[in-house]
């Protein structure tokens, strides 16, 4: 009798641990956290809706392939230039003042794209955009970095990618798909109209961190007066392998800057792609972070975040060689589908990037790291611009290859894992 009760109870418990533990990781944040992630995933979505037919808009509107690089690059080093800026600001005032500057920028420059008439002013929107897509994800990894202890770190930032760039970024492309074939197509007449709806959502966003967000600030005592320089000498000494990750997460910064503004130029203009299968592209990828972001976090959190990192680097990779490769929309599909590795692969670099500095430094690190990934960026954006232009446009994801096989591959087998590591806090003399 005891063994048949047995038998009837082990199903029943099996079937529950998944549920029962993503209730309790849930209960268990705090509410700041949460916040951000329901700012983070509305912002996808603004993105999401715009990002397939961004680069062909600035190109419609008379920008070359250099051009478009050129416009990337400017937004990128000043947005870089600040950050060590609002990193200062950020450790002093708290990161919720920071937060609603950054989405006002970010409304700015939806207006300001659909608005535009020719691509110089696509230049003041990307400023706008990457000024403020900087200062607020500054914020937000900020509030992250803080409200999540080691053990819910990397699960936390799936937490987050799963409802971003997941749900709401699979729902985005196809919003946008049907706004450009209801107002035109693939032209700038077509494409304008989704810049209106990103400014709505942003506007949104706006007032749920106004209301909903605490004034919480991590701040050490009494170094009001500390100047930024001093500030940056200080998150140096509180941790080890810093330098050496500053080229780590720069390199992991190129395909926003290198492979993402032309991938789906690429597919349109090299491959033909139509309006449906841009949007089934990007679809894809948020296909891919419903599917493994949380499980892959969870696996990060028990195994370690670099053995999880090996495993999507390559496919990302791969995702690269489908694109130059596709002989046909189908594999253009496929190639989006593992360009979500980037996203899944991207939130647990940042959980060892938290990990490497104290709570107390991490508005200023991240700040660092931003103005480092944002410079080489810039360089490597307008790098590709050119490259298009002069050699040929398969060549921007070969020469991205290239650098992620020889530099940041070995580099990242060098750094030590960060788990389970404990900083020691050091108080400035």
């Amino acid at each position: 009798m005891v063994n048949m009760s047995n038998n009837v109870t082990l199903p029943q418990k099996s079937g529950l641990p998944f549920l029962s533990e993503g209730f309790s990781f849930w209960k268990r944040q705090q509410h700041d956290w949460k916040i951000t992630v329901a700012r983070t995933s509305m912002d996808r979505l603004a993105y999401q809706i715009v990002y397939p037919y961004l680069s062909i808009y600035i190109v419609a509107l008379g920008a070359s392939a250099t051009q478009l690089g050129l416009i990337n690059a400017i937004g990128m080093i000043i947005a870089g230039l600040f950050g060590p800026y609002t990193g200062w600001f950020i450790d002093r005032i708290g990161p919720k003042k920071v937060y609603l500057v950054g989405i006002t920028l970010m409304a700015i420059s939806y207006l300001t794209y659909g608005l535009a008439h020719n691509w110089g002013l696509t230049v003041v929107a990307m400023i706008a955009y990457w000024m403020g897509t900087s200062t607020s994800i500054h914020s937000c990894a900020t509030i992250c970095g803080n409200c999540l202890v080691n053990r819910d770190r990397a699960t936390g930032m799936m937490v987050c990618e799963t409802f971003a760039a997941g749900l709401l970024g699979m729902a985005g492309p196809i919003i946008g798909a049907f706004m450009v074939n209801k107002f035109g197509g693939v032209n700038t007449g077509g494409i304008r109209p989704l810049f209106f709806a990103g400014l709505i959502i942003t506007v949104g966003t706006f007032s749920l961190v106004f209301t909903q967000l605490s004034s919480q600030k991590w701040t050490l005592p009494n170094k009001g007066g500390e100047s930024l320089f001093k500030g940056i000498f200080q998150v140096f000494k509180s941790g080890k392998n810093l330098k050496r990750w500053l080229f780590i997460s720069a390199i992991s910064q190129l395909p926003i800057s290198m492979v993402f503004p032309f991938s789906q130029v690429f597919a349109s203009q090299i491959k033909g792609a139509s309006a449906w299968i841009l949007g089934a592209m990007v679809t894809g990828a948020a296909l891919t972070s419903i599917v493994f972001a949380i499980p892959l976090g969870r696996l990060a959190d028990k195994v370690g975040r670099r053995k999880v990192l090996f495993m999507t680097i390559p496919l990302f990779l791969l995702s690269n060689v489908m694109l130059i490769l596709a002989p046909s929309p189908v594999f253009l599909v496929l190639a989006g589908i593992l360009q979500g590795f980037y996203y899944i692969g991207s939130p647990i670099t940042a959980a060892i990037e938290r990990e490497l500095v104290p709570s107390e430094y991490m508005g200023r690190w991240v700040g660092i790291t931003r103005f480092f990934k944002m410079t080489i960026g810039a360089i490597l954006a307008l790098t590709a611009g050119i490259i298009w232009d002069k050699i040929g446009p398969q060549y921007i994801f070969i020469t991205f290859i290239a650098i992620e096989l020889l530099v940041r591959f070995p580099l990242l087998i060098s750094m030590p894992e960060t788990l389970n590591r404990q900083i020691k806090k050091e108080l400035p003399l």
